[in-house]
């Protein structure tokens, strides 16, 4: 009879220190289209600055060979 309430008494115990536990965090929400976008707008706008400044290198090195074959 002892046994059996020394294990009535430790289920209660543990059910009770169960039941106390602390829950799990919850995970955290993913981050917001609205900031992807804007990473994504500010690669385009890179990629466009590069395209237009190695384009105007170009035009500039045509540009000084044309003078240079009329000089």
């Amino acid at each position: 009879m002892s046994k059996l309430l020394a294990a009535l008494t430790a289920a209660l115990f543990s059910a009770a220190v169960f039941a106390q536990a602390t829950p799990a965090t919850p995970a955290t929400p993913a981050a917001p289209a609205k900031a992807e976008a804007k990473k994504e707008e500010k690669a385009a706008a890179k990629e466009d600055k590069a395209a237009a400044k190695k384009s105007s290198k170009k035009t500039a090195k045509k540009a000084k060979k044309a003078e240079d074959k009329k000089a």
